[in-house]
């Protein structure tokens, strides 16, 4: 049982934070609109774990990718940019496949994607990965490799060790049936993962995709009724509702600008990740997710170069 006003324990390991899942390419036109008229698009790094691994190391972490990119000059891009900020790109596998791109409307409310998969669902479980994973104290991962074969396979490899060593595992439910097996209906294999996890985020969006829609207390529901042991459900400009199953709580959105919403999603889980891994409750973790998800709304892009901990905390009030 999580309990809000808790502190997590790790062990002493030397990765804060093991990323898995899609490392891509963002393409985003400088205009706003839902429709893709734009003619200029601006290539940017993308892929929501990656983008997870590049904030918490600004924010003072020591995290790992795991991800699978083309033999390309779209893959060389993505991991320069990781070797850049000076995160340990050795479990980055470069296959002979085309990086993964998403074209992405840019929006002040929910960005709308084309997707163009390749590399990314090809990532295998390695003796590097494994030795990664046992040197972890937190794994993250989303739907895009569970959505196909290896990498599914990978993702289950690692919540089953995962859960055996005692390592805190998180999933983001991004589920959108664009990203899924070619005829296979993914929600139910989705659901089966929840219970799996300890800790899970699904947007209002997210939650939309896997219940159809309902009222946000009432989608909360459906995932602990599915086994979540926390689910923090984000709701856009209306903050968050969190539950342990017994305790709910409603957060406010501590945005006041927004430019663009892409990588919002991830600059949350940022900022829970830092909390926890720093020593800061629940509750107060939460709150700091908040403050680095209304930062990055004023930029455009998924990661945007973010300020110390404390100067977050002073400009938010958390």
């Amino acid at each position: 049982m999580f309990h809000f006003e808790d502190t997590l324990t790790f062990e002493n390991k030397p990765i804060d934070l093991l990323t898995v899942g899609e490392l891509l390419i963002d393409m985003i036109p400088e205009q706003y609109g839902d429709q893709f008229g734009a003619k200029t698009f601006q290539k940017y790094f993308g892929g929501s774990p990656s983008n997870i691994a590049m904030n918490v190391k600004q924010l003072g972490l020591q995290p790992v990718v795991v991800s699978a990119v083309g033999k390309d000059g779209l893959g060389q891009f993505l991991i320069h940019h990781l070797q850049q900020a000076k995160i340990d790109t050795s479990n980055v596998q470069e296959i002979d496949a085309s990086t993964s791109l998403v074209i992405v409307s840019k929006s002040k409310n929910s960005p709308v994607p084309i997707f163009y998969r390749d590399a990314d669902y090809h990532l295998t479980y390695t003796e590097k990965l494994d030795k990664a994973l046992m040197q972890a104290k937190i794994v993250h991962f989303s739907c895009w490799p569970i959505s196909m074969d290896p990498s599914r396979q990978t993702i289950e490899t690692i919540i089953g060790k995962a859960k055996e060593h005692h390592i805190l595992t998180c999933f983001d439910p991004n589920y959108h049936p664009m990203i899924w097996k070619k005829g296979e209906d993914g929600v139910p294999f989705v659901k089966s993962i929840i219970s799996q996890v300890d800790i899970i985020k699904p947007s209002e969006d997210d939650a939309e995709r896997l219940f159809g829609k309902d009222t946000p207390e009432n989608q909360l529901a459906k995932f602990l009724d599915l086994g979540a042991k926390l689910v923090i459900l984000t709701l856009g400009k209306d903050g968050a509702i969190v539950s342990n199953g017994r305790e709910t709580f409603t957060f406010p959105t501590l945005a006041d600008k927004v430019i663009d919403t892409t990588g919002a999603g991830d600059a949350f889980w940022s900022g829970l990740y830092t909390g926890l891994v720093q020593g800061q409750s629940i509750k107060a973790a939460i709150q700091l997710g908040f403050a680095v998800s209304a930062y990055k709304l004023q930029y455009t892009g998924a990661v945007v170069s973010l300020p110390t901990v404390a100067k977050l905390k002073e400009m938010y009030h958390v």
